[in-house]
């Protein structure tokens, strides 16, 4: 199913692609491409660093090997998205994508994770280990003035060389690429800090005084100005060290970032692989992507859904934890509706395929997580503006230390040291993760309790909602009306009276018919012998219905006129709780009295009294009369009165209800799952849409509840709220670290090893301090 964001693009003549985009290293190169990609004319790119993805929105006259071409100009790799196949409408087509095939179609490729990154990740840590095995040596002997023997320094040379050049190649190479299109990055600050470092040893080395025999060298933390010319000090150790801390930071980070996206990717992987489908009577096994709508397959014990469907034959109990996280399973039967990617725990199912591909529930979910861990927070653009300027004011913030130093002390080696600490200190890519990471593994944790946030911006909306209105029917309760009092008249039984109107009202389909006489099956228990069928049945529109029931006369509907003294006391109290009364007679005369109401949730008092522990105020918004609304609030923990109690509005002044809360002052959230809710969710600050409800409802809301359960609702305003804090917790991190850092360095009380560590452990920090999201509860 197309989104309707996609659907408005069409409508302006727009398309959408992403583009997976290889090569970034840091958040200012992100920047540079979305730079680039901006100043097409007709585009409206963002790239996020992170996910490496680029979302592109596009005007007819500019092609995705356009778009391909401007990212490579830049210095970049990109990979357009492979095709997707033609989902056949019914069976006679030539098959469709899984869920996961159709997830991958429209990421562009290979789920993160694939075989090529894990290929990029492993060559990696090689290189690390060869750099910490030559480095550490190196670090001992110019740290340590016991261990040095005569001509260590020389030594030192031929173990850092290789650190340098080979082990510190990924940023040379990148820095050199920038380099070509004009730019400076991260890699820029890496490379020239530590090449710098390593061509002021060679420069002392071959033509100062530290390659003379005995000469020895102390490690400071600090710097200690003296007048020296700096021809015997060495930084091998520094460049060494910091290429070293580097290859840790970036392996330690890419590893982070798979486990942040690892939600997302065993949500794409829950589908079945291969389905038992029925055709001419007979079982063929079959991919699932031959799977087509209209085909009927077997579910057998153990087995997964292959796709969504209704069942036809036979009763189960399915395991929903992996969609709707749900660990109690739910039972179905004939002419229920079953999802992909669920388990069947017990009996043989027999399910017609309603939607496959792309259009399922599970494809559907995988996609609405990735677009959300793909946008960005109003935030996050704010670091990527400060992160595309902040490498060329750190080149001459360098530069200023290295002139400040010589004309205050007149010591190179003082002044060189802080310049290059500035340089490795201040690279920004705790800024480029802080946000992205933290979207990634939260979004991901929700996908996994069955909460889909829609995008970064959503969260911003639940840190300011004060309160919260809930649609009663389908959400504070359950949508069905239910029988709950059963009023014998004198002379009559209560048996009686349930066998003879059930009866009659089997014969309806109306709702409150079908609850009469679902009531009179359930209470009659599985041994009784069944309902009898009517005779003359003849439905009174308005009043009731009415028909020959075991030869007498019956009739049950609206109650006409006064009842006798128990009756009457039977109808009244329904009226005060809000129900609905039927009478029942025959013969001539009322022999008792139904009471049928919507039922309240199980659950939906404990969703109230934990919305109101978020310090939200909740309101019940229904169509129904003011008495039904009221016994609603009442069993949910509302106050019972107009502020808290909105009654009798129709379906289209859901949205003015909304907006008159709006115009009060209240910033409103809104949890509803119909579709006359659509137009309220889409008004409101905040929509969360039970994801047991309607498409338009889904699609109108901010966050989607997967399970029909209020409570969940609680959970998604707490899980977003928690990942807002830590986004703000990451960027509070990243940027007063460089404001703290920078003076520190360029003041020369960081030693450039000392401050190569720190700047790479400040970004597994961020990614760590993401990854916390995971064990949200």
């Amino acid at each position: 199913m197309t989104s309707t964001t996609e659907d408005r693009a069409a409508a302006r003549g727009e398309q959408r692609v992403e583009l997976t985009v290889g090569g970034m290293t840091c958040a200012s190169c992100a920047a540079r491409v979305e730079k680039k990609l901006n100043r097409m004319d007709g585009v409206s790119a963002s790239v996020n660093y992170a996910t490496e993805k680029a979302r592109i929105t596009y005007a007819d006259g500019v092609s995705v090997d356009d778009l391909v071409a401007t990212v490579e100009r830049t210095g970049y790799s990109a990979q357009a998205p492979a095709p997707a196949q033609a989902e056949p409408p019914q069976r006679k087509g030539n098959g469709s994508e899984t869920s996961a095939e159709a997830s991958d179609s429209a990421r562009g490729g290979e789920p993160d994770g694939g075989n090529g990154t894990d290929v990029d990740a492993s060559a990696g840590f090689r290189r690390f280990l060869v750099a910490l095995v030559l480095s550490l040596p190196v670090v001992l002997l110019s740290m340590v003035p016991p261990l040095q023997f005569d001509n260590w320094q020389w030594l030192s040379l031929t173990l850092a060389s290789p650190v340098v050049v080979w082990g510190g190649l990924p940023f040379h190479r990148a820095a050199w690429t920038n380099l070509r299109h004009g730019a400076a990055t991260m890699d820029t600050l890496i490379s020239v800090g530590t090449l710098a470092a390593f061509g002021w040893s060679l420069w002392a080395l071959f033509f100062g005084d530290a390659g003379m025999p005995g000469m020895r060298h102390g490690f400071e933390f600090t710097l200690t100005p003296g007048a020296g010319g700096g021809a015997s000090a060495l930084y091998l150790e520094v460049a060494a060290g910091v290429t070293t801390f580097l290859l840790l930071g970036r392996h330690l980070e890419a590893r982070a970032k798979r486990k942040a996206g690892a939600a997302l990717r065993a949500l794409m992987e829950l589908g079945a692989k291969d389905v038992a489908v029925l055709r001419d009577g007979t079982e063929q096994r079959i991919p699932v992507a031959q799977l087509a709508v209209g085909d009927r397959f077997v579910v057998r014990p153990g087995e997964t859904v292959a796709t969504d469907g209704t069942v036809q034959e036979g009763s189960s109990a399915l395991d929903t934890s992996m969609l709707t996280g749900e660990s109690v399973p739910v039972d179905v039967g004939a002419g229920d509706a079953v999802t992909g990617a669920t388990v069947n725990v017990s009996g043989r199912l027999v399910v017609t395929a309603t939607r496959v591909g792309s259009d399922t529930q599970l494809a559907r979910m995988a996609r609405t997580v990735e677009e959300a861990q793909n946008g960005k927070a109003e935030v996050q653009r704010l670091a990527d503006r400060v992160s595309a300027v902040f490498v060329p004011v750190v080149l001459v913030l360098a530069a200023a230390t290295l002139v400040g130093w010589l004309l205050a002390t007149g010591a190179a080696t003082a002044a060189f040291t802080a310049a290059v600490a500035v340089l490795i200190i201040a690279c920004p890519c705790a800024l480029g993760l802080a946000t992205p990471t933290a979207l990634m593994v939260g979004t991901g944790r929700g996908a996994q309790l069955g909460i889909l946030i829609k995008g970064p911006e959503v969260l911003e909306s639940t840190r300011r909602i004060d309160t919260v209105v809930l649609d009663k029917t389908g959400t504070v309760t359950t949508g069905r009306m239910e029988l709950h009092g059963v009023f014998p008249g004198e002379g009559t039984t209560e048996d009686e009276l349930l066998r003879l109107a059930g009866a009659l009202e089997d014969a309806s389909e109306h709702p409150i018919a079908r609850a009469v006489a679902r009531g009179a099956r359930e209470r009659a228990g599985a041994d009784a012998p069944p309902l009898p069928t009517p005779e003359g049945f003849e439905n009174l529109a308005g009043f009731g219905v009415r028909g020959t029931v075991e030869g007498r006369a019956v009739q049950a509907g609206r109650v006409e006129g006064e009842l006798p003294d128990g009756l009457e006391e039977a109808r009244a109290a329904a009226d005060a709780a809000g129900r609905t009364a039927i009478a029942v007679s025959w013969d001539g005369a009322v022999r008792g009295v139904l009471t049928v109401a919507d039922t309240v949730k199980d659950t939906s008092a404990e969703a109230v009294s934990k919305l109101r522990r978020l310090g939200l105020s909740p309101v019940l918004l229904t169509g129904d009369n003011q008495a039904v609304a009221e016994s609603v609030a009442r069993a949910v923990g509302i106050p019972a009165d107009e502020q808290s109690v909105i009654a009798g509005v129709l379906p289209e002044e859901k949205a003015a209800a909304v907006r008159g809360l709006q115009q009060r002052g209240r910033t409103v959230a809104m949890v509803g799952d119909g579709v006359n809710d659509a137009a309220a969710l889409a008004t409101a600050d905040l929509g969360l849409a039970m994801g047991t409800g309607t498409d338009a409802a889904i699609e109108a809301g901010d966050l989607t509840l997967v399970r029909g359960d209020l409570r969940v609702a609680a959970d998604a305003i707490r899980l977003a709220r928690r990942t807002l804090a830590t986004i703000k917790g990451n960027l509070w991190w990243a940027f007063g670290y460089n404001v703290a850092a920078l003076p520190l360095a360029a003041a020369g009380l960081l030693n450039p090893m000392i401050a190569g560590a720190a700047m790479a452990f400040s970004s597994v920090f961020v990614v760590t301090n993401s990854l916390r999201l995971r064990r949200f509860r």
